[in-house]
C-alpha cells in the first residue's frame, strides 16, 4: 500500500483498540511485520481485541516487558486519510478514541478468517457423456466466459438439478473449487446510457460532473422542487465518479427508500450497488465491509452509518435529502452525517451532493454565503407541475369531537376517488392515539420506564412508549384509581385517523404508511409498491410518506395537523415544520393530473403556515436566517447540550449544580450556560435525565473548554455525562 509506514518483526507499535482504555498501547509487531493502519488482533488483559497499528511506539515501556501482536488480520489496511478522518472527528464531537473505531468496524466476523464457498468453473468440456442438461451447463459457462458460479447459481441459471453439476464434477468437465465468500461486486458501467434528460437537468449534470473530473473537493448544493428529477441528475456525477476508477457513496435517510433507489441504480449502471444498513444481513454487511476496503465495490448505497466505511478511493459522497433529521445520530457516538460527509471530503479530495428540495438552513447560508456551490432545478420533470397548496381554517369548521377530517378535505377526497386518483391523508403520529386518558381521575396511563405518555396502538392491542420501546396491553381499568371502562384515546394517530377514513369512506381501499406496522423493510416495501401501482385510494401516513416516494396517481395531500410541528420551543420548529409540509405537498400531482395540497390549520396566519402557502422559499429561509443571527445561535454561533443520567435522581441533579457551579473554562471563552434543568422526558429506560445548555460565539475554542470543564469531574455509580455538539433534539 502505497505511503503507508512498514513496521518490522520485533519493533514497537503503537495500537488503537476497539476497547478502553482510551488511549494507544505498545506492543511487539508479530512475525513478517506489519503496515501502519493494519487490522490486527492484540491482548488485552485476559482478552483478545481488535485494534489497528497507529503508529510507532511510544516508549515509555521496556520492550521486554511488551505483549506481542497477535496476528494482523486479511482485510485491507486503514488508510492515512481514514485513521485522520476518525481522529478529527473524535476531537470535535469529544468522543473516545476507541468509540471511534468501533463505530467504523461495525461488521461482523472481521476477526475470523476468511469464509470459504465451493464454486463450479468450466474443466475438459470434452470429459464424460454429452445430454441436453450438461449441455445447458457448458452454455451457460461458455456465455459468462467461464466465470465461477455457485451450486445454486449455476443449477438455476442452467436450469438443470444439481446432481447433473456433481456428475460433471465427477467426469472432469467442472472443476470444483474453494473461493472466499466474500467476492467483488459486480462491475457497474458508467458508460451505460441514463434516462433522456431536460435541459435544466443536463445543464446541472454537467455541472456536476466537471466538479468530479476536477479531483479536488468540493460541495454543491443541489436544490431542486420535490419531482424535479434531483436523483437522475446526481447519478450522472456518480457514473463520472466511476468513469475515473474511484468509489462513490450515496447515503439515504431511511431504508424503506433504498429499495427503490437501489431499482434505479441497476438499471442505470446495469448491476447493483453494494449495501449498508442494518436491514442488511450480517454476511452482507462483512461482505461490503470487506470489498470497500479492496476497492471491490464501487458504489455504496447506505445509512448514515456507511460514512465510517473503510473506502479505497473515495472520490464522491451523495446526501440525499440532506435535511432529514435522520442524519444526526443521537446516542452512542453524537455526529451529523451531513457535516461529517464534508470533513470526510475534504481529506480525500471528495465531492459533496447535497441534495434536497427543503435544504437544512445551515447548507442554505452556506450556499449563500459562497462556501459551497448551488445548482437548482426549478420546475418538475416533464409534464408535471407543481401542487397548488391551500389552507383549511379548522376554526370555522365544527367537526365532532371524535373527527380530525373536515368537510372541505373530505369531499375532496371524494372527488379524487370518483376520478380514480389517489389521496394522501397525512399526520405526524403514530399508534392510534397519543394519550390514553381516565374519564373517573383524570389519569394519563405512562411508561413504567421513561416520563413519557404510552401510545395506544390498536392494531397491536397494546400501549407503547416510544421513548424505550416498552409495550403492555391496554387495560381495561384504570391503573390508578381501578375504574372500569372509562379509559379514553385522546387525540387521533394514524391508526385512528384510518379508522376515520373507513367510517367516511367505507368502499375506499385503504393503506397505512407507519414505520411500526411492518415487521421487515420488505414488507414496508411491497406495500410501497402496491401503493404506487394504484391499489389504495386513500393512504394515510406519517413523515415516512413524506420521503422520496413517487405515487404517479397521487393528485391530493391533505395535512390533518399542519401546526402539530409549531408547538414546543425548539429553535428549529419553524424549519422542521416548513421542511416537512413542503416535502409531503410535493407528493402531490407528481405525473400529468395536477395535485392539490390541503393544509388544515387552527393559525393559517401563522409566518410559517403563510410561507408554505407562498411557496416563496427564499424569503423564508432569508427570515429565519436573520432570526437566528439576531439570537446568535445555529448557524451563527455554536451550541452542545450536556446530557447527565443516573438511575438515582439525587445524584444527577447533585451533578448538574455543580457543573454549573464550576463553569469558568466555559466563562473564560465567553460561553453562557443554561441550566441544569430536568429533561423534557426527564426518565428514559429508568434513568433520570438532567440538561444543560452551552451556548458560545462562531470563533469561541468550544471543545477545548468543554473538556477542560468535564474533566474536572469523576461521576460515580452509574452517573453519565454525555456531549453533543451542534444538537438538533432537546428532548
Amino acid at each position: 500500500m502505497t505511503g503507508q509506514s512498514f513496521f518490522e518483526e520485533g519493533s514497537v507499535v503503537s495500537v488503537l483498540s476497539t476497547q478502553p482504555p482510551d488511549r494507544l498501547l505498545d506492543y511487539i509487531a508479530p512475525a513478517g511485520g506489519c503496515l501502519r493502519g493494519a487490522f490486527v488482533e492484540v491482548p488485552l488483559g485476559p482478552r483478545k481485541v481488535l485494534g489497528v497499528v497507529w503508529g510507532r511506539g511510544q516508549g515509555g515501556i521496556a520492550p521486554a516487558k511488551l505483549r506481542r501482536v497477535g496476528r494482523v488480520l486479511d482485510v485491507a489496511p486503514l488508510r492515512d486519510e481514514m485513521r485522520d478522518f476518525l481522529t478529527r472527528v473524535a476531537d470535535y464531537t469529544l468522543t473516545p478514541m476507541q468509540a471511534m473505531l468501533r463505530l467504523a468496524t461495525r461488521a461482523p466476523g472481521l476477526t475470523d478468517p476468511p469464509a470459504m464457498r465451493k464454486v463450479y468453473r468450466l474443466g475438459n468440456a470434452d470429459a464424460g457423456r454429452a445430454t441436453d442438461a450438461r449441455a445447458k451447463v457448458l452454455a451457460v459457462l461458455g456465455e459468462y466466459g467461464g466465470l465461477a458460479f455457485t451450486l445454486r447459481e449455476l443449477a438455476d441459471a442452467a436450469g438443470v438439478s444439481p446432481s447433473v453439476i456433481h456428475g460433471m464434477v465427477k467426469a472432469g468437465s467442472l472443476r470444483e473449487e474453494e473461493n472466499p465468500r466474500d467476492t467483488p461486486y459486480p462491475r457497474l458501467d458508467p458508460a451505460a446510457p441514463g434516462k433522456v434528460l431536460s435541459p435544466d437537468q443536463a445543464a446541472a449534470a454537467d455541472i456536476l460532473r466537471a466538479a468530479v473530473r476536477d479531483g479536488r473537493y468540493g460541495t454543491t448544493l443541489l436544490k431542486g422542487v420535490t419531482g424535479s428529477g434531483k436523483t437522475e441528475v446526481y447519478l450522472e456525477a456518480v457514473a463520472e465518479c466511476l468513469a475515473r476508477g474511484r468509489q462513490a457513496l450515496v447515503l439515504l435517510p431511511e431504508i424503506a427508500l433504498g429499495a427503490g433507489f437501489i431499482a434505479r441504480v441497476q438499471a442505470r449502471f446495469g448491476a447493483a450497488p453494494a449495501e449498508w444498513h442494518s436491514g442488511a444481513t450480517m454476511s452482507e454487511r462483512r461482505r461490503c465491509w470487506r470489498m470497500v476496503g479492496q476497492g471491490g465495490a464501487q458504489l455504496v448505497v447506505g445509512a448514515r452509518s456507511a460514512l465510517f466505511l473503510p473506502f479505497q478511493d473515495l472520490g464522491l459522497i451523495v446526501v440525499d435529502e440532506e435535511h432529514d433529521s435522520s442524519y444526526k445520530q443521537e446516542e452512542g457516538v453524537f455526529y451529523s452525517a451531513r457535516d461529517m460527509a464534508v470533513l470526510r471530503a475534504s481529506l480525500c479530495s471528495a465531492q459533496v451532493v447535497l441534495a434536497s428540495a427543503t435544504p437544512s438552513l445551515e447548507t442554505w447560508v452556506n450556499a449563500a454565503a459562497g462556501k459551497y456551490a448551488r445548482v437548482d432545478l426549478t420546475a418538475r420533470f416533464g409534464a408535471a407541475v407543481m401542487p397548488q397548496m391551500r389552507a383549511i381554517d379548522m376554526r370555522g369548521e365544527k367537526l365532532p369531537a371524535n373527527r380530525w377530517i373536515s368537510d372541505p378535505l373530505a369531499a375532496a377526497v371524494r372527488a379524487r376517488i370518483e376520478r380514480g386518483e389517489q389521496s394522501l391523508l397525512f399526520i405526524n403520529r403514530r399508534g392510534y392515539a397519543p394519550v390514553t386518558l381516565c374519564r373517573a381521575c383524570g389519569h394519563q396511563i405512562g411508561c413504567d420506564n421513561c416520563d413519557a405518555r404510552m401510545v395506544e396502538h390498536r392494531i397491536n392491542g397494546r400501549l407503547m412508549c416510544h421513548q424505550c420501546g416498552e409495550s403492555k396491553p391496554i387495560p381495561t381499568a384504570c391503573p390508578s384509581c381501578e375504574a372500569e371502562g372509562r379509559l379514553a384515546p385522546v387525540g387521533p394517530g394514524v391508526e385512528r385517523l384510518a379508522e376515520e377514513v373507513a367510517g367516511l369512506f367505507p368502499d375506499a381501499r385503504a393503506a397505512v404508511l407507519s414505520s411500526d406496522l411492518f415487521a421487515t423493510a420488505r414488507a414496508l416495501k411491497d406495500q410501497i409498491e402496491a401503493i404506487a401501482e394504484g391499489q389504495s385510494d386513500i393512504i394515510i401516513g406519517t413523515q415516512l410518506v413524506a420521503k422520496g416516494h413517487n405515487f404517479p396517481r397521487l393528485t391530493l395531500v391533505g395535512v390533518v395537523d399542519a401546526d402539530l410541528g409549531l408547538q414546543g420551543s425548539d429553535l428549529r420548529a419553524a424549519e422542521r415544520t416548513f421542511q416537512l409540509m413542503r416535502q409531503v405537498a410535493g407528493r402531490a400531482g407528481r405525473a400529468e393530473a395536477p395535485g392539490l395540497a390541503l393544509m388544515q390549520s387552527y393559525q393559517p396566519e401563522h409566518p410559517v403556515i403563510r410561507a408554505i402557502l407562498s411557496g416563496d422559499e427564499e424569503s423564508f429561509w432569508a427570515a429565519e436566517a436573520a432570526e437566528r443571527r439576531a439570537a446568535a445561535v445555529p448557524p451563527f454561533g455554536r451550541m452542545a447540550g450536556i446530557i447527565l443520567s443516573s438511575s438515582d435522581m439525587q445524584d444527577v441533579f447533585a451533578l448538574g449544580a455543580e457543573l454549573a457551579r464550576r463553569a469558568a473554562p466555559l466563562h473564560a471563552i465567553g460561553a453562557q450556560v443554561f441550566g441544569p434543568a430536568p429533561a423534557p422526558i426527564a426518565r428514559v429506560r429508568g434513568r433520570h435525565r438532567v440538561r444543560l445548555l452551552v451556548k458560545a460565539t462562531r470563533a469561541a475554542p468550544l471543545q477545548a473548554a468543554l473538556r477542560d470543564w468535564v474533566a474536572q469531574f469523576r461521576p460515580h455509580g452509574d452517573t453519565r455525562i454525555q456531549i453533543d455538539i451542534d444538537p438538533q433534539s432537546f428532548y
